[in-house]
C-alpha cells in the first residue's frame, strides 16, 4: 500500500449533510486563484510564508505557567511530518493553502491502542500532511457524528471524521464550518478592483516606454527625387544614424530634420506606491517588508499584526485536534515558537544575553549560535548562573545565613566580601 492509499477510507453509513444556522447545505467548492496571478500578491505571500516557515512546532506540557518541552512521538512527528516533506516545507505549504483558499485540511495518520494501565486510548502518529481538495462536503452519520467528504482533482473521495482533521481557518466569519464567506471561499472582489487597477498602470507604463522607441521626426528633402534616389538616401542616412557614436547627424542642404513632438508621461512614484500598499494592507505587510528595507519597530508591528494570529490559530487547531480531551487537560499543547522570527540587533541580542545568563536560562551553546559561532560538544548542556540570587520564598533564611541546617556562606555585594556565620572574613 503506497503512502497515499492512507486517506482514502469507506464512507459510513446512512449520512446527511450536517445542519448550518443559514439554511445552505454545507458544500464548499474549491476556491478561485485570479489574485495569484499578480506579482504584488505572490510577493506578499511569499513574505508571511518566509517567515513562518522559521517557526520551531514544539510539543509541551503546561506546569503551571511554565510549558515544558516534552520529547516523544508527537515531537518526532512535527519535526518530521512525512516521508516527502521537512518541517519548513510541511509549514510553507499549509500556510499557503491557508492564505489562498482561507482554510486548509491536515490529516493526520496513526496507529491507536488501550492504555492498559488508564483504560485511555493512545495515538502513535505515523504522518501529518497538508491536502488541496477540489471539494468539502460536511456530513453527519446516524449518530450526529460530524464527517467530512474530500474531492480530490484525480476523482477519488474520502470520508473522515471531522475530528481527526486539523482544520485551520483564516477570516473565520459567516459559515459555521469554513474561513471565508458563507460559501466557505476569500471575497476577493475587492482587492481584484485594485489589482484591474494596478494592471492598467502597468499596461500604461509599458505603453509609454514603447512610444518613447517609436519614429521621433521625419527628415524632409527639400528637392525633387526619384524613387531610387530616394531609397538610396533612406539607406545612407540609416548606416549614417548607425555609425553616428555622438548622437549628432550632419545633413546638407537638402535635407531637413523635422521632429515630431512628444510629451511621454510615466506615472509618478508616489501613485504606484499607494497602489502597492493598497493591495498589501489586505495582509498587513508594510511596503518595507516587502523590498527588505524594514527597522526593528516595522518587523515587530509586521509580527503582531500579520503573523502572530495565524501563529494563534495554527498553534490551537492543532492542539486541539492531536490531543484527546483528557490529554489536553493534562496540559498537552503544540506551540510553534517564533525563536528564529524575531528580529534583533547586534547590541541588541547583547543586552539579551547579559539579561538571561545571570538566572541560568540560557545555555552556552545557545549564546554562540544567537551570533552565528558554531556549537561546541564541550559545552553541551553547560548553563551558567549568578549565586547572587536567590529563591524569593527563602530569601530570609539566605539572609540569616540558614537553610534548613545546613550553614552557608553570605556574599556582602555592599562590601565585596564574604562574611562567615561567625562574622569573620574569608
Amino acid at each position: 500500500m503506497g503512502w497515499i492509499d492512507k486517506f482514502f477510507r469507506r464512507s459510513p453509513k446512512n449520512t446527511k449533510y450536517a445542519p448550518t444556522f443559514d439554511g445552505f447545505t454545507p458544500i464548499y467548492g474549491q476556491y478561485g486563484t485570479d489574485i495569484y496571478a499578480s506579482d504584488v500578491v505572490q510577493q506578499a505571500l511569499k513574505c508571511i510564508v518566509d517567515e513562518m516557515k522559521k517557526l520551531a512546532p514544539t510539543h509541551v506540557r503546561m506546569t503551571g505557567n511554565d510549558p515544558v518541552p516534552v520529547k516523544g512521538n508527537v515531537q518526532d512527528i512535527l519535526d518530521n511530518p512525512n516521508q516527502l516533506m521537512t518541517a519548513s516545507e510541511f509549514i510553507e505549504k499549509t500556510v499557503y493553502l491557508l492564505l489562498m483558499n482561507y482554510n486548509v485540511f491536515i490529516i493526520p495518520t496513526y496507529y491507536t491502542w488501550v492504555d492498559q494501565k488508564t483504560g485511555a486510548e493512545r495515538r502513535y502518529y505515523d504522518s501529518l500532511y497538508p491536502i488541496n481538495p477540489t471539494q468539502v462536503d460536511f456530513i453527519e452519520d446516524a449518530g450526529n457524528r460530524l464527517f467530512v467528504k474530500f474531492y480530490f482533482w484525480n476523482g477519488e473521495t474520502t470520508t473522515i471524521p471531522y475530528d481527526d482533521c486539523i482544520h485551520i481557518k483564516y477570516n473565520y466569519s459567516l459559515s459555521e464550518y469554513m474561513g471565508g464567506d458563507r460559501f466557505g471561499q476569500p471575497n476577493q472582489q475587492p482587492l481584484l478592483d485594485t489589482l484591474k487597477l494596478n494592471d492598467t498602470l502597468l499596461k500604461g507604463i509599458a505603453k509609454a516606454m514603447n512610444a518613447s522607441y517609436a519614429v521621433n521626426g521625419v527628415v524632409k528633402y527639400n528637392t525633387m527625387l526619384d524613387d531610387g534616389r530616394m531609397e538610396a538616401n533612406i539607406r545612407k542616412l540609416e548606416q549614417d544614424l548607425q555609425n553616428s557614436k555622438s548622437g549628432i547627424l550632419p545633413m546638407d542642404l537638402k535635407g531637413e530634420f523635422v521632429p515630431f513632438p512628444r510629451n511621454i508621461q510615466l506615472v509618478d512614484e508616489g501613485t504606484l506606491k499607494f497602489v502597492d500598499e493598497k493591495i498589501l494592507r489586505n495582509w498587513g505587510i508594510p511596503l518595507a517588508i516587502l523590498t527588505g528595507d524594514y527597522t526593528k519597530e516595522q518587523y515587530e508591528a509586521f509580527y503582531q499584526k500579520a503573523l502572530e494570529p495565524l501563529i494563534t490559530a495554527i498553534s490551537q487547531a492543532f492542539t486541539k485536534k492531536m490531543f484527546t480531551s483528557r490529554e489536553r487537560a493534562f496540559g498537552n499543547q503544540i506551540k510553534f515558537y517564533p525563536k528564529d522570527l524575531i528580529f534583533m540587533t547586534i547590541t541588541q541580542k547583547l543586552e539579551l544575553v547579559n539579561l538571561l545568563a545571570p538566572t541560568g536560562a540560557i545555555f552556552e551553546n545557545e549564546k554562540r549560535t544567537m551570533f552565528g559561532l558554531l556549537p561546541l560538544p564541550e559545552l553541551e548542556g553547560k548553563r551558567y548562573m549568578s549565586l547572587n540570587w536567590v529563591d524569593a520564598d527563602m530569601a530570609n533564611q539566605y539572609q540569616m545565613g540558614k537553610v534548613g541546617n545546613v550553614k552557608m556562606d553570605v556574599l556582602d555585594e555592599s562590601k565585596d566580601e564574604v562574611i562567615t556565620e561567625e562574622g569573620g572574613e574569608l
